[in-house]
């Protein structure tokens, strides 16, 4: 894919370490006497880097290269400790990346890492870990309470779980576990009046925007393991008419060609007044 990444001039190049040591992510190495970019997997292509070069050898370049994996980054900052981890999610936010950045999140709690944030961050950004932290994170499952809505005189929440953004979901999270999944488009739910009623009623949830989200690799990564670790049971897409919905579709179908079981996947069109235009098993 093409993306931008770092580009260094090895003439110019003085061995010195200082874009070493402020690439958190590990993607630059020290390799006889000259910085080296040792995995394009780890490049986020912020240019963190760029400001701690003395001579300039450092600039950004758009090319193809392997896609940046956050996933893969985490895995690698946390064996350096919690000052680390810090700096990288620090350094997502301040470049406005926040889905990468509740990628992170989501990973520290899978994996039962608790770290606290540091001094003038946010103050709801609280110690996360499996079984606390952000409430925007925190896996829930929940049963829908139609009887608390009809009484207030409004229609039923279908809505089983949280959180319900792709990049937020835990592929592992319990409630997935044999599920039926609809993975809708944003704008669905807005556009069609009985959603939940007629499409979400009995599934989980998962919604993406397959035109401004960022870092689709990891949503084809994460399905896969829905398919395979949490064996869901059946995978519906609901997208709207308009060309680059059916990005989502791609995602789904590049997941299940990854995943090592096969589920049954469906299509489910919807027009931009609301109207299902089509249903259909693929």
């Amino acid at each position: 894919m093409k993306r931008t990444v770092i580009k260094i001039d090895e003439a110019l190049c003085n061995g010195c370490g200082q874009c070493v040591d402020g690439c958190h992510e590990g993607a630059l190495q020290l390799i006889d006497g000259k910085a080296v970019i040792v995995s394009e997997l780890y490049c986020d292509g912020l240019g963190a880097c760029i400001g701690e070069c003395p001579v300039g050898a450092i600039s950004l370049e758009e090319r193809e290269a392997e896609p940046y994996d956050e996933l893969a980054v985490m895995e690698r900052l946390v064996e350096k400790g919690e000052q680390v981890v810090k700096a990288h999610l620090r350094h997502l936010k301040d470049h406005g990346q926040d889905a990468l950045y509740h990628i992170g999140i989501d990973y520290l709690v899978r994996n039962n890492i608790s770290w606290k944030p540091a001094p003038g961050e946010n103050s709801h950004q609280q110690s996360h870990s499996a079984g606390g932290g952000c409430p925007g994170a925190r896996q829930m499952s929940f049963a829908p309470a139609p009887a608390m809505a009809a009484n207030a005189g409004g229609q039923p929440s279908a809505l089983s779980q949280w959180p319900v953004q792709l990049h937020l979901l835990s592929p592992h999270a319990p409630y997935l576990q044999n599920a039926d999944l609809l993975l809708a488009a944003d704008c669905v739910a807005f556009a069609v009046g009985d959603f939940h009623s007629a499409h979400l009623q009995g599934k989980r949830l998962a919604i993406a925007c397959p035109k401004l989200d960022t870092n689709k690799d990891a949503y084809i990564e994460k399905l896969a393991a829905m398919i395979d670790d949490s064996h869901i049971n059946t995978l519906t897409v609901m997208i709207m008419e308009v060309p680059c919905c059916g990005g989502l579709l791609h995602i789904a179908k590049q997941a299940l060609e990854q995943a090592r079981r096969k589920v049954p996947l469906k299509l489910v069109m919807v027009s931009l007044q609301g109207k299902i235009l089509s249903e259909e098993w693929l």
